[in-house]
């Protein structure tokens, strides 16, 4: 069975009650359940985890290798500022998609760059909570290919 790790970055346990007219009023554990259930519908088991410290993503990231098959990643702000992040997905060589609840590029400057694009299998952003199924589809696609 194909694993998939799903990795939330900084501030995501706020769902659902951080700036809702951004990210909407969907919580982290409502997230979490839909991706567990979409998983199952595609013959994957997904596993997720949520970190507010760098250090922590780069330590799950470290441990994804020979675990599981891929991961998608929504790496909140550290999206725009973390080289280590980037380099815990490329000395891995994990199949990574990058996920943005909101349209990154319909916001603020700094929000334009990602030092995870790069490394990325691609990109899911703009389509709210549902943008993880769409991941994940992305994701079990490319490793079935």
């Amino acid at each position: 069975m194909t694993s998939i790790l799903v990795l939330n970055g900084p501030n995501l346990n706020l769902l659902g009650t951080r700036q809702p007219e951004v990210y909407g009023h969907t919580t982290l554990a409502d997230v979490e359940q839909m991706c567990i259930d979409h998983g199952k519908t595609r013959g994957a088991a997904v596993t997720c985890r949520q970190s507010n410290h760098e250090g922590q993503l780069v330590d799950w990231i470290h441990e994804a290798r020979g675990q599981f098959d891929g991961i998608v990643f929504n790496a909140g702000a550290y999206t725009h500022t973390s080289i280590a992040l980037q380099d815990a997905i490329k000395g891995t060589d994990a199949k990574m998609v990058e996920l943005h609840i909101s349209n990154t590029h319909a916001r603020e400057n700094f929000r334009h760059h990602s030092y995870l694009s790069a490394v990325a299998l691609g990109i899911i952003a703009g389509f709210g909570v549902r943008g993880y199924t769409l991941a994940i589809d992305a994701l079990l696609d490319t490793l079935e290919s």
